[in-house]
């Protein structure tokens, strides 16, 4: 367990357009420990994931906007491709990631189980994505 004798939750993501799916995963995710740490992806590491049109909400917004979420301790924002670098500087008791994630593919998870730590993956929420959101804006 870290120093701090609290146990610390992390997960990362665009968030960008902030949605119910969002939301769920993160309340869920707050669960797991004593401490819910976000790493937000920065605009040009959306931009690099998602295309030149995203994100449709800026950085400061996104954090903003998360921070307002009550189980929500902290959001750092990360301009590499991945959140490993803040992952290792976190090292998280527990690392959270969506449904739509396998295991072995979620960044760090090697290395949180590595130092003890586990690695939960939270079904979606079935209806809510950012691309859904768009759409629906654009009608």
């Amino acid at each position: 367990m870290n120093t701090l004798d609290k146990k610390i939750v992390f997960t990362n993501g665009c968030f960008d357009l902030l949605h119910q799916g969002h939301i769920d995963l993160l309340f869920k995710a707050s669960k797991y420990g004593d401490k819910l740490i976000v790493g937000l992806n920065s605009d040009d590491s959306v931009k690099l994931l998602k295309g030149e049109s995203r994100p449709v909400e800026n950085q400061n917004k996104r954090r903003n906007k998360l921070l307002q979420l009550n189980y929500i301790d902290d959001v750092h924002i990360f301009n590499e491709e991945t959140p490993l670098n803040l992952i290792h500087l976190i090292r998280p008791d527990i690392l959270v990631k969506g449904g739509d994630y396998n295991i072995n593919d979620i960044v760090g998870a090697k290395d949180v189980v590595k130092w003890g730590g586990r690695v939960i993956v939270i079904p979606l929420t079935p209806g809510y994505s950012t691309t859904l959101s768009i759409k629906n804006q654009n009608k």
